[in-house]
């Protein structure tokens, strides 16, 4: 079973949703207190199980209405994915994956994680 880690960093705190194995699945951006980092990991247990996939990169790909996971190349040529909440801010995001079946994991990981995850402090 996944869990959410939050910790402090050197401008604020954030939190990275990990999986039963331990790899970080997916992180926050840095939030200024606790309590918004919190708001953050609801929003992420919410969205996320109910969250569409639009593929980036395919071209002519059909633009998905929000909550969604957004699947993108970045410049290196890696494949990452970004979790949108119903607002349209973005409340998560991957690691770069050489393979696009492997981020596609990570979405599919996030989505069955995060709703019942507990959440932790490091």
């Amino acid at each position: 079973m996944g869990k959410f880690v939050v910790r402090k960093t050197n401008t604020g705190i954030k939190f990275d949703l990990k999986a039963g194995n331990g790899e970080v699945i997916a992180t926050s951006e840095v939030y200024t207190t606790e309590d918004a980092c919190r708001n953050g990991i609801e929003s992420v247990k919410k969205n996320a199980p109910v969250a569409a996939v639009e593929d980036q990169t395919v071209e002519g790909f059909a633009a998905e209405k929000h909550p969604k996971f957004e699947v993108y190349e970045d410049k290196g040529g890696e494949y990452r994915f970004r979790l949108k909440a119903t607002n349209g801010q973005i409340i998560a995001v991957s690691e770069g994956y050489k393979a696009k079946a492997s981020c596609m994991n990570g979405i599919k990981s996030v989505k069955e994680n995060a709703p019942e995850a507990p959440v932790t402090e490091e």
